[in-house]
């Protein structure tokens, strides 16, 4: 993240400010701070013109990338979902 805006000659507090967050985020998500949002990742490497390469760290699924629906037979639940008979306790 550090390469590309220091590239672009951006300051922390310019890219902070286009990325709508604080230049102290900003500077905890190009450290690699574990506590930093995913979405401002994301929104990072919009900004940068890189979205694509978020597909090498967080691959979609093969349902969802060949643009098919995955179903649940009739009746199941979602996972995670507790169903009524589970509530009655």
């Amino acid at each position: 993240m550090r390469a590309h805006r220091v590239q672009r000659a951006w300051t922390v507090a310019e890219t902070a400010k286009r990325l709508f967050c604080s230049p102290t985020t900003w500077r905890a998500l190009e450290a690699g701070k574990p506590g930093t949002s995913i979405g401002l990742f994301a929104q990072a490497l919009w900004l940068f013109g890189e979205l694509e390469s978020l597909d090498g760290v967080a691959p979609a699924p093969a349902g969802l990338a060949s643009n098919r629906r995955v179903r649940r037979p009739a009746g199941k639940l979602a996972p995670g979902v507790i169903g009524e008979a589970e509530r009655d306790f």
